[in-house]
């Protein structure tokens, strides 16, 4: 009896183990993507996306000391196959389309600022600006008609949210090589592609 008893206090203690292993991660720094859909509207696709930052020790101590940090949201067509293979080639192996948002913050008015392009919009909490990355709706990532006749079952394709360190100061780029808080990215998701009307 005790034997069983304490062959099954082990399997407890494994399984306990196991699922703290599981857990953690979600709980800790990182990038995760809680939406990626997408919708085929008259052979283009709309992508909708958003994800969930949060920053390493590292990042959120850089970003206070007035370096902005940068986010590239990447998409790619990975079927039909040849239209991806197509847009690979044509844009030289990079994604088939990117969006870049930069985060800032302002000492002075103790706010964070989130840019896309020319559009700045300011928060009160790191939070609710972090929430704002890689956050897209309607987002057209291919030329009109690129996937003209083709139906939205036939249609797949993945984003990711990553650091973009290419857009450090020189400095910090080399510090940034090999240390994993700057390797800070998503995995690749794949998008759920609806037919439109």
């Amino acid at each position: 009896m005790t034997a069983f008893i304490t062959r099954c206090l082990r399997n407890v203690s494994l399984f306990v183990w196991l699922l703290t292993c599981a857990v953690l991660p979600a709980w800790g720094d990182g990038i995760s993507a809680i939406r990626s859909d997408a919708e085929l509207v008259d052979g283009q696709l709309s992508v909708s996306t958003r994800f969930n930052v949060k920053l390493p020790t590292t990042l959120y101590q850089t970003l206070t000391q007035g370096i902005p940090l940068s986010f590239r949201l990447e998409f790619e067509l990975t079927r039909p196959r040849t239209t991806a293979y197509y847009l690979s080639v044509k844009e030289w192996f990079d994604p088939h389309a990117s969006m870049v948002f930069k985060l800032s913050y302002q000492p002075l008015t103790n706010r964070y600022r989130v840019t896309i392009g020319s559009l700045s919009t300011y928060y009160q909490s790191l939070d609710k600006a972090l929430a704002s990355l890689g956050a897209i709706q309607g987002w057209r990532v291919l030329d009109s008609g690129a996937l003209s006749g083709v139906s939205a079952d036939k249609v797949a394709g993945r984003v990711r949210l990553e650091l973009d360190i290419a857009e450090l100061p020189k400095p910090f780029q080399l510090n940034a090589l090999g240390s994993p808080d700057w390797g800070f990215a998503s995995n690749w998701t794949t998008l759920d592609v609806k037919g439109g009307g």
